[in-house]
């Protein structure tokens, strides 16, 4: 199992991609890290763009990056910062595509700019994914 501390590298992490976030749409910078199974950190930021469907999500940019370089990677914990009160699930197609890479019990840890945490395993946040057994 992951330590806490890395939880909070993992944090941390998402937290300076979302710095990096290109959000003049909706000014909702997202951050996204993930914990690989060789102890590295992949991290990505939201990219809107003017046509709203060509938008990438935080979690799609650090997962595909991942994989892009990688593609025996295998994820074993992801954070996701925002600076909402509350922290922010990802969406429903950000799970979509978690769910080709992360496990039922991969952790999830939802944070906010402002010091709260909040953890899922992966099952929780999606628990009737669509997956290749499903094919």
């Amino acid at each position: 199992m992951i330590k806490k501390p890395d939880f909070e590298q993992l944090v941390d992490a998402a937290a300076a991609a979302r710095e990096n976030a290109h959000s003049p749409y909706s000014r909702f910078k997202v951050g996204a890290a993930l914990l690989l199974a060789d102890g590295s950190i992949r991290s990505g930021c939201n990219i809107e763009n003017a046509s709203y469907g060509a938008t990438v999500c935080a979690e799609r940019v650090a997962i595909l990056k991942a994989r892009s370089e990688d593609p025996e990677m295998k994820i074993q914990a992801i954070a996701v910062v925002t600076r909402s009160d509350t922290p922010s699930p990802p969406c429903a197609l950000c799970l979509q595509v978690m769910a080709e890479f992360c496990s039922p019990d991969t952790p999830i840890i939802l944070a906010n700019t402002g010091g709260k945490r909040l953890r899922y395993r992966f099952d929780e946040l999606l628990p009737h994914p669509f997956t290749q057994s499903l094919l």
